[in-house]
């Protein structure tokens, strides 16, 4: 063992399993299970992350000093009995078919853990380094303040349940995080959220963002039925549900017959037509969630009078919502981290080992966060990309940086779908320029092409805009920065296209074909763009990319959609980009250095496989 301090993150059994190494309290390596078994938000055992970041960081298990994990199962399983047993009789049947799961895998964590790792590594389970256990809650916290650029900020984590905490406030000071007050199970946003999600025919747990997506489509017709029978939300932001309506505490779904009649009939079953009853219940429920976010960031603002406030937990993906904290909220200014779901468990876990188990200093820099930029995943070398293609009869040009920046902005300018594989793959739920699908902003038809043609999935789905960071006050109102496309902003004036008076009158879903703005592919019904901008700094030839595509078009905005089709994990190799490629209507991949041209290719054996492959989300 050297002189560093190794630290092994985990997160998993429950979603979106991850593993994360930190070397003397640095991120080296961080990357989520799903991108290696291409299973979506996959809750295995994160083995291939592992060996990933331990062989990233040129370690072995046995190199590692401390193996920490996000969760508390022991508690966890304190709340699942406590629950049951406080319904009960009702929720019999989910208690019989979770309680052998919890017993033979959860319970007992710590076991099942060393032998995985004992498995994974050659070690004998007694040879392992130390195991540690961390809250939920508080890995979520130290994932997003320890990872942020402020030396002090209060801490807002908002999601489904940890332990017993759903929202929980934190005070971030150095190398501490201090507990201020928690809102606990069955109370929660972010189950309220879901159940909206479940009861909207979309998949709990991913298709979160299809609600937030759809909200824009509807009137917030529902808001005070909401509020009358679902939810009591008091002045500073708290709240309490009327667990008469939800299903979620001890059943096997999240609304119940109750909840139907309150809102004139079952759930929208999975694939169905999607009414304009959806939509009006989407942006209703989007409008509750973003009250609440606020009412919740004023109260913790004036209780801790901080400037600066960090985020973590699913709801901090609510990209709307913290929009809204950004252009309304009382603070200077807001940090989300990226990986702000399960996943930033396992780093979080291991940066409170680092700073407070350890007890190691943080300093500071204003303005860099530790995530760097999020790519902190694999990396394909061009030889190994080379050899692939070659040994697939792949017809493909190199090119060196200069000449594929050019070539690609051209290709982007003529409105081609270009599939986008550069450098290390992003850590979190989205694709920022790694491992990306990108294509002309401008283009009036991009939206529904690149949904239907491409990502095989539903038209209303918003795109969102990578911009040059140094240019986003030019489009969209103010100077600010949005590295991991975590919020929302309005497009600016001048960019915006007034409406006819049929356009204006238009209703739902038939919003969508007409253009906004002069960026129509990724401007929302409401003007609005989940922004992300790109920094030299970070990624280089995305930006440069961007520049290129500016001196061509007066335009330094692109469309930036994750590298898959639907129900897929983003890509993570070179294979599975080129798979992805052919098996849509892409037009153009990169893979570093190297450019494809879809009609240069060979005739692709037509499969479907993907569709059974990939479970639709």
């Amino acid at each position: 063992m050297g002189t560093s301090i190794n630290i092994l993150g985990l997160s998993a059994f429950y979603h979106d399993s991850a593993a994360v190494v930190l070397v003397d309290g640095e991120i080296v390596a961080a990357a989520q299970e799903e991108r290696f078994t291409r299973k979506k938000h996959d809750p295995a055992f994160p083995a291939q992350a592992i060996e990933y970041c331990l062989h990233e960081a040129g370690l072995t298990l046995s190199d590692i000093d401390y193996i920490t994990f996000y969760d508390k199962p022991l508690v966890k399983f304190e709340r699942l009995l406590e629950t049951y047993l406080g319904y009960a009789p009702r929720g019999f049947r989910s208690f019989v078919m979770a309680i052998p799961v919890w017993l033979k895998e959860k319970l007992f964590l710590k076991v099942t853990l060393k032998r995985e790792l004992a498995a994974l590594s050659g070690l004998a389970t007694d040879s392992l380094p130390q195991l540690l256990f961390h809250e939920h809650h508080g890995a979520h916290a130290a994932s997003a303040f320890f990872a942020s650029p402020y030396s002090k900020a209060a801490v807002l984590c908002l999601d489904g349940v940890g332990e017993w905490a759903t929202s929980s406030v934190w005070l971030g000071d150095g190398n501490t995080l201090t507990p201020q007050w928690e809102i606990r199970f069955p109370h929660s946003l972010g189950l309220l959220y879901s159940a909206f999600t479940y009861y909207t025919g979309f998949k709990v747990n991913s298709g979160e963002y299809k609600l937030m997506g759809l909200a824009p489509y509807g009137e917030p017709k529902y808001v005070d039925l909401i509020k009358k029978h679902l939810i009591d939300i008091k002045p500073d932001g708290t709240f309490r549900l009327d667990m008469r309506y939800f299903n979620y505490a001890t059943g096997l779904t999240m609304t119940n017959s109750r909840f139907d009649k309150l809102f004139g009939g079952p759930p929208r079953q999975p694939e169905s037509e999607l009414t304009q009853r959806e939509m009006d219940i989407a942006a209703s429920i989007q409008v509750v969630t973003e009250e609440i976010v606020l009412k919740i960031a004023k109260t913790i603002h004036s209780e801790l009078d901080v400037d600066y406030l960090c985020l973590a937990g699913g709801v901090a993906l609510n990209c709307v919502a913290n929009g809204r904290l950004d252009e309304e909220g009382p603070f200077i200014s807001t940090w989300i981290q990226p990986a702000a779901g399960d996943a930033g468990g396992a780093l979080g876990a291991a940066l409170a080992t680092w700073h407070e188990y350890l007890e190691k200093p943080r300093t500071c820099q204003p303005n860099v966060d530790l995530m760097q930029g999020s790519y902190l995943g694999p990396k394909a070398k061009q030889s190994e990309i080379e050899s692939f293609l070659e040994s697939i009869d792949a017809n493909f040009h190199k090119l060196n940086d200069a000449d594929l920046v050019s070539a690609v902005a051209d290709l982007l300018t003529d409105e081609n779908v270009v599939g986008w594989f550069n450098g290390r793959m992003e850590f979190g739920p989205r694709a920022l320029g790694a491992r990306s699908i990108i294509g002309d902003a401008r283009s009036p038809k991009m939206q529904s092409v690149m949904n239907l043609k491409i990502k095989y999935r539903e038209s209303f789905r918003p795109f969102a805009p990578a911009i040059k960071a140094e240019s986003v006050a030019k489009w969209f109102g103010r100077e600010q920065e949005s590295p991991y496309m975590l919020k929302v902003a309005k497009v600016n004036d001048e960019h915006r296209i007034s409406l006819s008076e049929e356009d204006a009158a238009l209703f739902g879903i038939e919003k969508l074909n007409v253009p906004r703005s002069s960026i129509p592919a990724v401007t929302h019904v409401d003007y609005s763009a989940r922004i992300q901008t790109v920094h030299k700094e970070t990624n280089p030839r995305f930006h440069a990319l961007l520049s290129a595509f500016e001196e061509r078009t007066d335009c330094p905005v692109l469309i930036n959609t994750s590298f898959n089709v639907r129900g897929e994990p983003i890509v993570c190799t070179a294979e599975d980009a080129y798979r992805c490629f052919m098996r849509t209507e892409m037009d153009v991949l990169v893979l570093e250095n190297a450019l494809l041209l879809k009609h240069e290719q060979s005739a692709w054996e037509n499969d479907d496989g993907w569709q059974d492959e990939f479970q639709l989300d």
